[in-house]
């Protein structure tokens, strides 16, 4: 029997994960969110999902088959959970255009304008979150109230914290307004991605349990959230919110677990997580407390996203056998 002797370069063990699994488990993780969407925004929470994964899907197919002349990548997952993630950041009641515009800039610009997957430096859900929140500040930022029947628009949590320190009212006087246990479940108003935070954490349970993602960008950009966070409500509780308002409120388990740990976007050693993960964190307050912005941490995401490159060649491992000769 001939055989043959076949060279390639390492790795020579392979885990058995793929981009197909790894897309699919974090659509899975996303779910127990998405159901809880559903209860509190009804067929709502349906429509905006589907139209930005359908959106998403045709956009890279389109670009693939007519501009890049490539074979159809729509099966590795990748567009869909872009499309996903996106409609997470979008409040319940956007407009289908709006939607749709979002979906193709998140794979057209975000995306496939750098290769597609793997080429590109930005999350493309985030970019096309960004873009729309730039060019459509009102339709953004108008939510309403999951208890309310007549779909009576109010801010969210934080933007109500920011209005009223604007305003020079003491948060001692708002904060009581604010049940931890109705953020922790969903009844509180914000798109798919600000509610829900105990659904949420439990996907991230599961992807851990999967190893799709390791523990450290989570709790550094939360940790870091929470400590400087803390630090300001202990100089002034009056000006400043509390530690576990920020962690619950806004995109700051959805940023931390599912969108900062992109396996393309983000740092690839434990030391460069670290940097990235206090980087997300520090910029998300400092945007939250003084920015133009209620919610900092989708900025904050995609500045850390840029110093990645800079992250990975500052803290990547010496080369195995790599010795400095020392004189005699």
């Amino acid at each position: 029997m001939d055989k043959k002797l076949i060279v390639s370069p390492s790795p020579h063990i392979h885990s058995g994960n793929s981009t197909q699994s790894l897309m699919r488990d974090v659509i899975i993780a996303l779910i127990p969110a998405f159901i809880v969407s559903i209860v509190f925004f009804g067929f709502d929470a349906v429509t905006v999902a589907a139209i930005a994964v359908v959106a998403s899907l045709a956009t890279e197919y389109l670009i693939t088959r007519f501009m890049l002349k490539r074979p159809n990548t729509l099966w590795d997952y990748s567009a869909a959970l872009t499309g996903f993630l996106l409609a997470f950041n979008l409040p319940p009641s956007a407009p289908w255009w709006m939607i749709v515009i979002g979906s193709i800039v998140a794979i057209g610009v975000g995306k496939m304008s750098f290769g597609g997957l793997g080429r590109n430096p930005f999350n493309p859900a985030l970019v096309g979150r960004v873009f729309l929140l730039i060019s459509f500040p009102e339709q953004m930022t108008s939510f309403y109230h999951p208890t309310a029947l007549d779909g009576t628009s109010g801010a969210t949590p934080l933007a109500v914290v920011k209005e009223a320190v604007k305003n020079g009212q003491s948060l001692s006087e708002v904060m009581p307004q604010f049940s931890y246990t109705d953020m922790l479940l969903g009844n509180m108003g914000g798109s798919m991605g600000e509610i829900a935070a105990f659904a949420l954490l439990i996907g991230f349970v599961y992807l851990l349990v999967r190893k799709v993602i390791t523990w450290h960008i989570p709790v550094y950009v939360l940790g870091s959230m929470a400590i400087f966070s803390a630090i300001l409500w202990l100089i002034d509780p009056n000006s400043f919110a509390n530690p576990l308002f920020h962690l619950l409120s806004g995109g700051a388990i959805l940023g931390a677990v599912y969108m900062a740990t992109d396996y393309v976007t983000s740092p690839m050693t434990t030391k460069g997580m670290l940097l990235y993960g206090i980087g997300i964190g520090v910029i998300t307050i400092l945007i939250r407390t003084w920015g133009a912005y209620p919610e900092g941490i989708s900025f904050a995401i995609l500045i850390m996203n840029a110093a990645v490159p800079l992250i990975n060649k500052y803290t990547h491992p010496k080369r195995f056998g790599s010795v400095v000769a020392k004189k005699a």
